[in-house]
């Protein structure tokens, strides 16, 4: 399997995009973007293209615009068609999270790497078959953990780490929307159906950018409130590490309108402060004896995601930012979560 080169003679990564729903559009929009990558086909059951142009779908940021793919994007309606089109070597699975195990399953043993939207599956044994696959293939596995990639959340990785400000006393994140038109609709609107709720559909980003900062916390405390089917639309949990900081993350879908992420770590020497509402200007430090600083921020965490698994692809190593791994520890920290919920009591992250 040979990359394609760019007009600038530049190696490319041919890539797939499996399901065109919001998160579909998404990704098509950042590959677009990169001159690294090439979008050789597109795939759903029912929402295809018509002349090379894909229409807008809204999600929890905006309504995106209408999506030009052009004539030469192989258009299908069957993963098995995208598995046997020898030119793919990237498939990024934006399709609902029951398919999820079953299709990344199938693209890893075809040998191709596979980008699998969050969460990677319903259930953290789910995931864990999934994993045992990747292990023996020869492509490589990333779950799309976007946080680790947002413009003035990414940085708190360094600040932890490297203690620029001093001990982290408390971190708290939030995350609320309106519940989005793919859970008002179709598969996430039968309630005979577990699929989890915000919880693991909203709230896991939160939850993983806590095991991202601050490793697996040994139990979690969660309260929430629990809807028609089981499902867990807005929960509210304190993730519990015995020689570390105060650590909460609330995620809700039952805002009435729009959508608001934000988060405030309290350290030795500085306040962090981020609120998507501030727009540009979203991130403040505040330090002792200064005035606080306003950081203006571009982009999002979907495209630097997207540009990052293009160029894992492209060198032929695994994703070190985010891991297989990674997804899997979300799943173990959400289904502690989700115990908690239903019990009332704390429990132990596996």
């Amino acid at each position: 399997m040979n990359s394609a080169k760019s007009s600038s003679g530049h190696a490319r990564v041919n890539v797939a995009v499996v399901g065109l729903g919001f998160m579909g559009v998404t990704h098509l929009r950042a590959y677009q973007q990169i001159p690294e990558a090439k979008i050789v086909a597109v795939c759903d059951a029912v929402r295809l293209p018509v002349n090379g142009v894909l229409q807008g779908v809204a999600g929890n940021i905006k309504k995106s615009d209408d999506i030009n793919l052009g004539p030469q994007v192989r258009v299908y309606r069957k993963l098995e068609e995208v598995l046997a089109d020898p030119e793919v070597e990237l498939v990024d699975l934006c399709t609902p999270t029951p398919l999820h195990p079953e299709q990344a399953i199938a693209s890893l043993k075809a040998g191709k790497n596979v980008f699998c939207e969050k969460p990677m599956a319903r259930t953290s044994a789910a995931a864990k078959e999934i994993l045992a696959v990747a292990r023996q293939s020869p492509g490589f596995l990333m779950p799309a953990m976007c946080m680790r990639f947002w413009p003035g959340w990414s940085f708190l990785k360094e600040v932890v780490s490297s203690q620029v400000y001093g001990r982290v006393y408390s971190a708290r994140f939030s995350r609320f929307s309106e519940m989005p038109g793919w859970s008002k609709q179709g598969t996430y609107a039968d309630t005979s159906k577990d699929l989890g709720g915000a919880l693991f559909d909203l709230h896991i980003h939160d939850t993983d950018f806590v095991n991202f900062l601050f490793g697996k916390p040994a139990a979690v405390f969660s309260s929430g409130v629990v809807r028609a089917g089981g499902s867990i639309d807005h929960v509210v949990t304190q993730y519990q590490y015995p020689n570390g900081p105060v650590v909460l993350s609330e995620g809700s879908w039952l805002l009435t309108k729009g959508f608001n992420m934000s988060y405030s770590l309290l350290c030795e020497r500085a306040t962090l402060d981020f609120d998507l509402s501030r727009g540009a200007e979203a991130l403040k430090i505040t330090e002792a004896g200064r005035e606080p600083e306003v950081r203006c921020l571009e982009g999002d965490g979907y495209s630097e995601e997207v540009r990052y698994v293009v160029q894992c692809a492209l060198k032929r190593r695994a994703p070190e930012i985010v891991t297989a791994q990674d997804g899997l520890t979300a799943l173990e920290i959400c289904e502690a979560e989700e115990k908690s919920v239903r019990t009332g009591a704390p429990a132990a992250v596996a």
